[in-house]
């Protein structure tokens, strides 16, 4: 009987590991996540709903960042905060960052470790367009790796 507490957090595990960029595959209908850089809130959610809040048969959700940076002044522990609050959840298939955003050093290594590609953009309503289209061609069975590569496919 020792084992069951065991196997049972086994299958907990697996079952948050099987999230967006898991073997298993995001279901048609369900909501994934793009966590967006404060900058860009406004815009990406203006695209989003500009879109139905839809790409493809996928909701999609934008989470909006505390900010990290004011004038020259860079937080750390919120910069770290954003990232992590990414990687905690499942559903995440974008992170949208500000062009030069002094975050970026600090982020990039957390969301790289989870699997969660990232962008930087200028604007928010193109940044999150380009991410609602690629999540709609996208494979739901590996819905973070093809985000993630049309979103560097973008940058150079």
């Amino acid at each position: 009987m020792r084992c069951v507490p065991a196997i049972l957090t086994a299958l907990a595990l697996t079952a948050l590991l099987a999230g967006c960029g898991g073997e298993g595959g995001v279901s048609s209908g369900a909501t994934v996540g793009v966590y967006v850089d404060s900058g860009l809130c406004a815009g990406a959610k203006q695209a989003l709903a500009e879109a139905g809040g839809k790409a493809g048969d996928l909701r999609v959700r934008a989470v909006c960042l505390s900010p990290a940076e004011a004038g020259d002044r860079l937080d750390l522990a919120i910069a770290g905060a954003n990232a992590r609050r990414a990687t905690e959840d499942s559903t995440a298939v974008a992170y949208l960052e500000s062009v030069g955003a002094k975050a970026a050093r600090f982020t990039h290594p957390i969301l790289d470790s989870a699997g969660i590609p990232w962008a930087a953009a200028s604007s928010g309503q193109a940044a999150m367009e380009q991410t609602l289209g690629a999540i709609a061609e996208a494979d739901p069975g590996s819905l973070r790796d093809q985000v993630g590569e049309a979103l560097d496919a973008s940058q150079g």
